[in-house]
């Protein structure tokens, strides 16, 4: 018996914008979890692996903006805190 969320998401997508790291992070877990037990139909499996696709984008682009905001103290000689630096400078 296939199974279809009661809760459908928006057909566009769009509210995936709006999420947090950690909403979108729940949202993806579910969708596996979904489609590792196979009770979705193949139509809303084939939708909500794309919505997958979307959710796992968003986390990256995410965290790609955090690990850009992440710097480094830069200490003085005596251990003080003198300044920032990029953590990974290129």
């Amino acid at each position: 018996m296939a199974i279809e969320s009661a809760n459908s998401p928006p057909a566009d997508d769009s509210d995936i914008k709006r999420m947090s790291f950690e909403e979108a992070l729940s949202a993806l877990e579910k969708i596996v979890s979904d489609l590792e037990h196979g009770d979705v139909a193949l139509d809303v499996s084939i939708r909500i692996y794309e919505r997958g696709e979307k959710l796992k984008n968003h986390c990256e682009r995410l965290l790609s903006s955090a690990e850009d905001k992440v710097e480094k103290i830069k200490l003085s000689r005596s251990g003080k805190p003198i300044g920032t630096e990029p953590l990974d400078p290129a």
